[in-house]
């Protein structure tokens, strides 16, 4: 009997000390957890605050400080010119350049010329307009007054682009220059048909100026 009772007191001893063995194991593992989530945390926080890469700066638009002040007035001046007046590249040209005009030197104004941004076709249409609706001329009338070296200065390419393009009533036209000449200069029928028609007087076809002599008393 006692050697029974000694034999189940040295193997409840040894169940107890089997246990605390086990307890031990598993503090030894919740450290290296913990820590692992510490670590975990801390390379969040520093991509957080990791500042942005900052974008880089736009290139400021490089400056014409090289073009001298008359250039650049000149270049206004030829704008002036060519978005009011509707003139020619050349007619801007000597009227910059001209003693009694703009006086600019043939360098400024050559570097307007060279640096507008016009339509010439454009302008020598809205001089076409101009003499269309405001002195009643006639189609040959108006290109040689767009051509002459006296007056407008386009090319004859630029204005015969005018002449395509224009929204003109030769026969109004014809007819309203005969009025002015009846009205204003007591011609007779014959003389008005002739002064509109004559290659050195308004340049209306045969037909315009029929018209506007048949329309004249109307």
């Amino acid at each position: 009997l006692f050697a029974g009772c000694a034999a189940l007191l040295a193997g409840g001893d040894d169940s107890d000390d089997a246990a605390p063995a086990e307890s031990t194991t598993a503090q030894e593992e919740a450290p290296a957890e913990d820590a692992a989530a510490d670590e975990a945390v801390e390379e969040a926080a520093v991509e957080e605050e990791a500042p942005a890469e900052e974008a880089p700066a736009e290139e400021a638009p490089a400056e014409d400080s090289g073009v001298p002040a008359d250039h650049k007035s000149a270049l206004k001046s030829a704008e002036t010119y060519s978005d009011l007046m509707h003139m020619s590249k050349q007619g801007i040209f000597d009227q910059l350049t001209s003693e009694h005009g703009d006086q600019f030197s043939d360098e400024a104004a050559q570097y307007a010329i060279d640096t507008i941004d016009a339509d010439w076709n454009k302008n020598a249409l809205g001089s076409a307009e101009t003499y269309a609706d405001m002195m009643h001329m006639s189609k040959q009338g108006i290109f040689d007054q767009l051509t002459s070296e006296y007056g407008e200065k386009f090319t004859a390419e630029e204005a015969q682009y005018a002449i395509d393009t224009i929204d003109a009533d030769w026969n109004e036209n014809a007819l309203e220059s005969a009025k002015l000449y009846q009205n204003e200069m007591a011609m007779s029928p014959d003389a008005i048909h002739d002064q509109l028609t004559s290659e050195y007087g308004d340049q209306f076809t045969a037909e315009q100026a029929d018209y506007a002599i048949e329309n004249l008393n109307s």
